[in-house]
């Protein structure tokens, strides 16, 4: 008889790591995108029952899924804009992370990036709305850019708006690229090599509209921030 290895929880299709938390610190996540309802509802009860003092997070979710998860687990917080959700408590918070919006239409983006950050362990300072169209917009925060441990830049477009905060502000920088913006934009593309060739330092870059990825990393780089 095969012994059942307790790093893992085997729900026949899938095999959750449960002992990520105890790796690094981050339980795993539950990538929506290509799953059934059925299976997220299942993922998500297994990482809560292992992890019952922590939010988990699922994230890409179908309307469909949206739906099921609020029914199935009553007490999952959905947020519909983040297209996520959260079962169990957020952890207290070290940090903070700044996670700034060019315009409107990265606010999907940028709220995955934010939730995904919550439920990480960093606090929050959301900054919407100040792509460089209208540079005084960005330039009327740019205090709170300053205070963070750590600021995620979402912009699509030309992507220009990392490179403008990295050349303001000397606080690392994750920046996203979103997939907005007219034909030659290319889904993102675009903004991805503006960003890759930015030359302000201190400016790393995440793929196209990765709001989780660069949530951890940016929640990462608040909670081991020394206090300032």
């Amino acid at each position: 008889m095969e012994q059942q290895d307790p790093k893992i929880t085997d729900l026949g299709f899938a095999r959750v790591d449960v002992d990520r938390a105890a790796r690094t610190g981050d339980p795993e996540v539950v990538y929506g995108a290509g799953k059934t309802p059925d299976q997220v509802v299942a993922i998500l009860r297994a990482l809560h029952e292992k992890h019952p003092e922590r939010a988990v997070l699922a994230t890409r979710l179908s309307t469909e899924s949206l739906d099921v998860v609020s029914r199935a687990l009553p007490d999952a917080a959905i947020d519909l804009v983040a297209r996520a959700a959260t079962l169990g408590p957020l952890p207290t918070p070290h940090g903070t992370v700044a996670v700034v919006a060019a315009g409107t239409s990265d606010a999907p983006v940028a709220a995955e990036a934010a939730l995904t950050i919550a439920v990480h362990g960093a606090g929050v300072d959301r900054v919407d709305d100040v792509g460089v169209a209208g540079l005084h917009r960005l330039l009327g925060v740019r205090d709170r850019l300053a205070a963070a441990d750590c600021l995620v830049v979402v912009a699509g477009m030309e992507g220009a708006l990392p490179s403008v905060v990295g050349g303001l502000v000397g606080v690392p920088i994750v920046a996203v690229p979103t997939s907005v913006g007219y034909g030659a934009s290319l889904g993102g593309v675009a903004a991805l090599l503006a960003m890759l060739n930015s030359c302000a330092p201190g400016v790393t870059v995440v793929n196209i509209d990765n709001g989780y990825g660069a949530g951890v990393h940016a929640a990462r780089v608040a909670r081991q921030s020394v206090p300032r």
